[in-house]
C-alpha cells in the first residue's frame, strides 16, 4: 500500500517509524516542509513543498496513488487537507478543517464545551478590541491568561505572574495582539499540574494512549520562554506521579464528551488524534486547550512503547472499527529530551554544524529541525533532535535519555532536569500541597 505522511518534524519522524514498523508491506511518501535526513531514508518519495497548500498535497498525493495520509501538523490541518483527499476518495487520519477548529480556533473549543455543557472550562471571556480587557483582568484578581485565537506555533499563550507581571503588561499584550490583526481569550488562571492526554478518534470510538507531561519552559526549573515543548516523560502505569486514578478518568470523559459534541454539531465524527492539554487542580481536571493531532515531542514517548501494529490502528481508525486492542502499549517509563540550538526559542544561532553519530541507540533518536549538507548536519535554527529513553521506571528512563542526549555536539543545549527525581517530586509536593494530602 502507498502511505502519505504530511510535515517533516520529530513528531514525523516517529510517526515514519511506526509505520515501517508494521507487517504490512508499504511504500511511504512524505510531502514535507524542509529535508529530514531521518525520515528520507524510510521513504520510497520525498518531497519538499508548501504542507498547508492543499492544491500541492493533492498533486503530490494522486502522482503516487495514494491508499491513505496521515496528517502530522496542524498547519495542514486548518489549510483543509484532508477535505480536499477526501473529496478524490482519499482517506486520513486526521480531522477535517472544520472539526479541527478544535485547535484552530480556542474560541470555538471554549464554546463548543459550554454549549453542550461539558465542565472544563475555566472562567474566560472573548475580545476583539482592549474594551473591556481591563476590567476582566481585574475581576479576575489579576490571575489570568491571555490567549490568541489561532495557530500561533505554540507560543500565542502568556500567564500572568509567569510573562505578564501585571494587568498593565497584560493590556500590553493584548494591545500587540490586537496591532496583528489577532483577536483573544482572556481566561482565569489555573493552579495545578499540566498533563497530555491524547485519544485514537474513528468518528464513534476513543482509544486513549499514556499520560503525558510536556515542559514547555526553555531552561532547568521551569524558568524562560515558552518553546514548543523541550522534553516529556511518562510512566510504566500510563498515569503520571502526581496524578490520582480519578484525574485520568476525568481527562479520558472530557475527551469522549468533546468527540461526541464536536459530532452532534456537525453530523461527522473526528477521525484521527484528538489531544487534551489538561490542567489538574484542587478540585478537578480543567481542558486548557485542544490540539487536532499528535502533539511533539509526546509523540516519541507513546509511539515507540505501542505494541500494537501501527498501520492497523490507522486503518481501524480510517474504516471506523477502532477498539482498544488495536491499541496496546507497554508497561515502560519514557523520558524524552530535547537538544535545541543555543539562543532557542527567541535568538537561535542556526546552520551550525553537529554531530549525532556518538548516540549508542540511534533507533530512538528523532530528527527535527536538521539538514544534511555535504559537511555533514546542521541545525536549522528550531528544535534539532530529540532521545528518548525507555526503561521499567522514569528514574531508568531519565538516565538513559540523559546520557544519550549529551553524546550530540554542538552549540545546543538541552533540559538536564527533565523526568529528574527532584523535578517529579515538586510536583508531587504541589499536588499534595494543593489538594491538602
Amino acid at each position: 500500500m502507498n502511505i502519505l505522511l504530511v510535515g517533516s518534524g520529530a513528531r514525523e519522524h516517529a510517526i515514519a517509524r511506526a509505520i515501517k514498523k508494521s507487517k504490512h508491506e508499504n511504500n511511504l511518501f512524505c510531502f514535507a516542509s524542509s529535508n529530514n535526513p531521518g525520515i528520507k531514508p524510510l521513504c520510497t518519495g520525498y518531497e519538499v513543498g508548501k504542507i498547508s497548500d492543499p492544491q500541492a498535497v493533492l498533486n503530490f498525493a494522486q502522482t503516487n496513488k495514494i491508499d491513505w495520509a496521515f496528517i502530522g501538523p496542524e498547519a495542514p490541518l486548518e489549510a483543509g487537507v484532508v477535505d480536499v483527499l477526501k473529496e478524490v476518495g482519499i482517506p486520513s487520519v486526521g480531522p477535517t478543517k472544520k472539526l479541527a477548529q478544535l485547535e484552530t480556533s480556542k474560541s470555538f473549543t471554549r464554546d463548543l464545551l459550554t454549549e453542550y455543557n461539558i465542565p472544563a472550562c475555566p472562567i474566560f471571556k472573548y475580545f476583539e478590541s482592549m474594551k473591556g480587557v481591563r476590567d476582566f483582568m481585574e475581576h479576575l484578581k489579576g490571575n489570568y491568561v491571555v490567549k490568541a485565537d489561532g495557530l500561533m506555533g505554540g507560543k500565542g499563550v502568556k500567564v500572568s505572574g509567569d510573562h505578564l507581571a501585571s494587568i498593565d503588561d497584560g493590556e500590553k499584550w493584548c494591545q500587540e495582539l490586537i496591532d496583528a490583526g489577532k483577536t483573544f481569550l482572556i481566561e482565569q488562571k489555573l493552579i495545578g499540574q499540566e498533563f497530555s492526554l491524547m485519544s485514537f478518534c474513528d468518528g464513534e470510538h476513543l482509544v486513549h494512549m499514556p499520560a503525558v507531561q510536556d515542559h514547555k519552559r526553555a531552561f532547568v526549573g521551569d524558568l524562560g520562554p515558552n518553546t514548543g515543548g523541550m522534553g516529556t516523560y511518562s510512566d510504566a502505569d500510563h498515569s503520571l506521579p502526581f496524578l490520582k486514578p480519578y484525574d485520568i478518568e476525568d481527562a479520558k470523559n472530557i475527551n469522549e464528551a468533546t468527540a461526541k459534541a464536536i459530532k452532534s454539531k456537525f453530523g461527522e465524527g473526528y477521525k484521527g488524534i484528538l489531544y487534551g492539554g489538561f490542567m489538574a487542580t484542587a478540585t478537578d481536571v480543567k481542558l486548557i486547550e485542544y490540539n487536532a493531532r499528535f502533539g511533539d515531542p509526546e509523540t516519541m514517548n507513546v509511539l515507540p512503547i505501542l505494541e500494537s501494529d501501527f498501520i492497523e490502528l490507522c486503518q481501524s481508525i480510517i474504516d471506523g472499527n477502532l477498539s482498544p486492542e488495536k491499541a496496546i502499549f507497554s508497561k515502560l517509563a519514557t523520558v524524552c529530551k530535547y537538544a535545541v540550538p543555543n539562543g532557542y526559542p527567541d535568538e537561535p544561532i542556526k546552520n551550525q554544524t553537529i554531530d549525532m553519530s556518538a548516540v549508542t541507540d540511534q533507533d530512538h533518536l528523532y530528527l527535527a529541525s536538521v539538514d544534511q549538507t555535504e559537511n555533514g548536519l546542521i541545525e536549522t535554527g528550531s528544535r534539532t533532535a530529540a532521545f528518548v529513553g525507555i526503561a521499567p521506571t522514569i528514574a531508568e528512563a531519565e538516565k538513559i535519555a540523559e546520557a544519550e542526549i549529551q553524546k550530540i555536539t554542538g552549540p545546543l543545549f538541552h533540559r538536564e532536569d527533565i523526568g529528574t527525581s527532584d523535578l517529579i517530586n515538586k510536583r508531587i509536593n504541589i499536588m499534595k500541597e494543593l489538594r491538602n494530602i
